[in-house]
C-alpha cells in the first residue's frame, strides 16, 4: 500500500486542528455491507454522520480490536489520496482480517490488514466506519 500519509481527509471531513481529539459514537455501519464507498459516503451525509479517516480507524482498532472480525471489517472512506490534478484517487483505505490467501500467504490467516479498495466496488464483508462527530481539543498533550 502507498504511504498512509498520502491519504488525507476528504473535503467534507472536518478534523479538529489539535494533537488529540475525540470521535464520538463510532460505528462499523454493518447495515452498509456490500455498498460501494461512493454510495456510503453520500448516505453518511443523509444520516448526519461523517466517515472515519484511516488514522481514526487505526486508532479505534487499537482501542477496540474486537470491532474487526472476519466477514465484518470496514473501510475508512474519510481519507483519500489526491491525484496531481486535485481529483480523488479511486482507492479507499480499509482494515480487514486476512484470509491467508493470495499474496497474504497462509501464515497470515486471521491477521489484521491495512490496505485499500476501489471507490466503486461492492464488498459483502466491508462496512464503513463512521462517527457522529468530532470534539476539538480534549486536553494537553
Amino acid at each position: 500500500m502507498s504511504d498512509l500519509a498520502e491519504f488525507t481527509p476528504t473535503d467534507d471531513v472536518r478534523v479538529p486542528d489539535a494533537p488529540l481529539y475525540l470521535a464520538g459514537d463510532v460505528t462499523r455501519d454493518d447495515d452498509m455491507l456490500g455498498w460501494t464507498p461512493t454510495d456510503a459516503h453520500a448516505e453518511f451525509a443523509r444520516r448526519a454522520r461523517t466517515p472515519l479517516t484511516i488514522s481514526e480507524g487505526v486508532s479505534w482498532l487499537l482501542q477496540r480490536p474486537d470491532v474487526l472480525e472476519p466477514g465484518k471489517c470496514f473501510m475508512c472512506i474519510g481519507s483519500r489520496k489526491r491525484k496531481a490534478d486535485g481529483g480523488l484517487d479511486a482507492r479507499t483505505p480499509a482494515l480487514w482480517i486476512s484470509g491467508g490467501t493470495g499474496r497474504d500467504g497462509r501464515g497470515n490467516k486471521g491477521a489484521p490488514k491495512v490496505g485499500w479498495c476501489w471507490a466503486n466496488n461492492h464488498h459483502a464483508w466491508l462496512g464503513f466506519a463512521s462517527t457522529a462527530g468530532r470534539a476539538g481539543r480534549v486536553g494537553r498533550v
